[in-house]
């Protein structure tokens, strides 16, 4: 199986930019972006910073697709969470990113985190605006471009 790097670049994402802890790629034509996280744990003024650059990437395209690899995270932080799904996908959703791709990491301890405060959330938040997503969990970046 090819590695993420060669799938990324075989398919025509360039990289838009890289910081310590997120490499992030886009492929204009496709409607596409890539976000791969890079550390274990990523604090969350630097996670929304990443994401508020992923934002103007969006705004300046047509994009209406996000890949969000996180599987390099070995810790999982609620608050990063909750902004990202009630916050950053709502303003993402309002410019047309509307299909959302999540490869976590393979501890099911993770996704079983996952699960338990995204339910927390739906139930808090029941204005969110899940319903208008297309959402689905991946193996792999390859199998997230293609679904």
């Amino acid at each position: 199986m090819n590695t993420a790097a060669n799938i990324i670049e075989e398919n025509n994402f360039k990289l838009k930019f890289e910081t310590r802890y997120a490499r992030v790629y886009a492929n204009d034509d496709q409607g596409m972006i890539i976000c791969e996280l890079l550390a274990d744990y990523i604090p969350i003024e630097d996670f929304k910073e990443t994401f508020k650059h992923i934002s103007s990437i969006v705004e300046a395209g047509k994009f209406e697709k996000f890949i969000f690899d996180k599987r390099s995270l070995r810790a999982f932080h609620q608050p990063s969470m909750e902004w990202y799904f009630l916050n950053w996908k709502n303003k993402m959703l309002e410019l047309g990113l509307q299909k959302h791709r999540k490869i976590l990491p393979e501890e099911k301890w993770f996704e079983k985190m996952v699960m338990i405060a995204k339910e927390q959330i739906l139930k808090n938040n029941p204005e969110n605006i899940i319903h208008l997503l297309d959402i689905k969990y991946c193996d792999s970046i390859e199998e997230a471009i293609l679904i």
